[in-house]
């Protein structure tokens, strides 16, 4: 099959090493990971443009290198070609291998943030440029005060809160081994990160078994998601995460 892939950079080590080693022809895109930051409406907008300008004539489906991703992958069509979606929260499972072992994981250790290869170097910082975004959007600074002056006393001390919420949230920082790293430097950072936040550290082997099925056309419907022309994602609060409708002809 020839197929076009459409994936996050975070990605990229894994995808391309599943990719060196498939059956298929497989032509890749990969969209920049502060994609996530812009939230789930413009994210949809930009990967639905994206897909749209897949080529009919070369391709027999779109891959899509996504999760769920806060709603950000909810609502894409289908137009001409079937749409390939892994079954997934986020890019942690894909890079656990399975929903299986990240459940697992998540179950055995509460308030984990997982780094890896990928969303180290191209996501690095990436919790508090989106707290720096969200305060430039409000026009205020860093401190509790100007947002009291901004906002009031109640509102401000809750917008303040929310921007910090994830450092109260978390107590392990988790990295996951693929064995695609060149040396020790990526883990030897994220272990870094943990002490500086005074969080615990582990280190959890990763696979690449759910990304190859992906690019090998091995689409079990209990893995993936195959949207056929005509269908768009919605969203299912069950162990299913996403299914396929066909679009209102009176929209």
């Amino acid at each position: 099959m020839r197929l076009n892939l459409i994936a996050c950079e975070v990605l990229c080590r894994e995808l391309c090493a599943a990719l060196s080693r498939s059956k298929n022809q497989i032509d890749l895109k990969f969209l920049p990971k502060g994609l996530h930051d812009l939230g789930s409406e413009a994210m949809r907008a930009e990967l639905q443009k994206t897909i749209d300008e897949t080529d009919t004539t070369k391709y027999e489906a779109v891959l899509m290198g996504y999760a769920l991703c806060g709603m950000g992958t909810v609502g894409l069509r289908a137009r001409r070609l079937p749409l390939v979606v892994p079954r997934a929260h986020d890019c942690i499972t894909l890079l656990m291998g399975s929903g299986e072992k990240y459940l697992q994981y998540f179950d055995e250790h509460k308030g984990v943030y997982f780094r890896s290869t990928g969303w180290l170097e191209r996501g690095e910082n990436s919790d508090q440029l989106t707290i720096e975004q969200t305060r430039r959007k409000m026009g205020v600074g860093a401190n509790i005060e100007e947002l009291i002056a901004k906002f009031g006393e109640d509102n401000g001390r809750y917008v303040y809160e929310q921007l910090h919420a994830y450092e109260s949230s978390y107590r392990q920082l988790t990295f996951i081994r693929t064995g695609l790293e060149p040396d020790e430097s990526f883990e030897t950072k994220a272990r870094e990160e943990a002490e500086m936040r005074g969080w615990e550290f582990d280190v959890v082997q990763g696979e690449l078994g759910m990304l190859e099925r992906l690019v090998n056309g091995d689409w079990d419907p209990r893995e993936f998601l195959v949207v056929q022309p005509g269908e768009h994602i919605e969203a299912r609060y069950d162990g299913t995460i996403f299914s396929a409708l066909p679009e209102d002809p009176a929209a």
